[in-house]
């Protein structure tokens, strides 16, 4: 790409460079001057002109945008029409994004000409939402360097929906003798609403005494066939993992992956498995409709994603979250209840 000053006539087929008033027409930065362009520049007085010219090889902006664009672009996800260099992805369905941070990483640094942005990973969009936008900053690009972001995203998609998928989820809610009635009604309230926004549903609920021996019964209990996820909330948050819920999980034939995370709220959520279905013990917190480490792993796993321990341990960045006001131990202060 070659920028020059030049008399108007022999600016045709330049791209303005600089936004230009002329004859009481306008020509806009990024406008390809046709010959009566020039007249007309010439005509109004205008005795020079900064453009730029493409060389041999050069890929224009918007032409370099979608190639870039469409070679991104991984299921669930569709790419807009380019406009001044730029190309914006959307997503085409409610799910959690799915981002190769390293592809994205190793394209940014190929030239400062060409950039992608992205949500971050993991992020829940919903259908119509635009997830990622490719900008081109100069008016062409070398072919060479266009192939060389192609072949980035040719290794793999960088970018991927997972839709949602409905599940059937049930709920266990154990409770002491001061438990309030209306606490578990909340919470079951809160639970349905929270998986209709994710297209899933309540499968069942069981209330229990906040006691091993009676979770390990009802867990062995269950059949495997009426459920895809099953939610577990304690009287009590979960401390140990010689805690009731862990310990029950155990005792019943299943197993526990992880104890704890690096989010606030949600620290003291538990995930594990239970007839070779995920469990989650819930965080207290997760009994309130706002966001927390909670919907985090229940996204995941309702859009088909497994979730590790290795997976939790890398929630810590990014992991303070808004502080829910009704949270029995705020971050700041001090409360005799148990933490959220």
């Amino acid at each position: 790409m070659i920028f020059a000053s030049v008399p108007p006539l022999e600016a045709e087929g330049g791209v303005v460079a600089y936004r230009v008033r002329a004859g009481g027409e306008a020509f806009a930065k990024g406008q390809r001057l046709s010959a009566e362009d020039c007249a007309v520049l010439s005509s109004a007085g205008v005795t020079q002109i900064t453009i730029a010219r493409e060389e041999p090889g050069d890929v224009g902006e918007n032409e370099a945008a979608r190639r870039l664009g469409q070679a991104a672009l991984g299921e669930g996800l569709r790419a807009a029409e380019p406009f001044t260099g730029r190309v914006n992805l959307f997503a085409e369905a409610d799910g959690v994004l799915l981002v190769d941070a390293g592809a994205i990483q190793r394209f940014n640094a190929l030239d400062e000409g060409m950039t992608i942005a992205t949500l971050p990973p993991f992020r829940r969009v919903r259908a119509g939402e635009m997830i990622a936008t490719v900008k081109i900053i100069p008016f062409a690009l070398p072919g060479m360097l266009v192939d060389a972001g192609l072949a980035i995203f040719s290794i793999g998609k960088p970018l991927t929906v997972a839709p949602f998928q409905p599940r059937r989820v049930g709920l266990i809610q154990l409770s002491l003798p001061e438990t309030k009635p209306s606490v578990l009604a909340k919470t079951a309230k809160v639970t349905a609403e929270r998986l209709a926004a994710l297209g899933s549903a309540l499968a069942f609920e069981q209330r229990f005494a906040h006691q091993e021996d009676t979770l390990v019964e009802a867990l062995s209990a269950l059949n495997p066939d009426q459920f895809d996820i099953l939610l577990i909330f304690g009287a009590a948050a979960i401390s140990d993992r010689r805690d009731v819920i862990p310990r029950a999980i155990e005792r019943s034939g299943g197993q526990i992956e992880h104890l704890g995370m690096p989010v606030d709220p949600g620290n003291l959520l538990l995930i594990g498995e239970c007839h070779a279905k995920p469990v989650i013990g819930a965080p207290g917190c997760a009994r309130s409709p706002i966001e927390n480490g909670f919907d985090w792993v229940l996204q995941r796993l309702s859009a088909g994603l497994t979730v590790t321990s290795g997976d939790i341990r890398a929630m810590g960045v990014g992991g303070l979250l808004m502080e829910i006001g009704t949270r029995p131990q705020p971050r700041a202060g001090h409360s005799s209840t148990e933490p959220a």
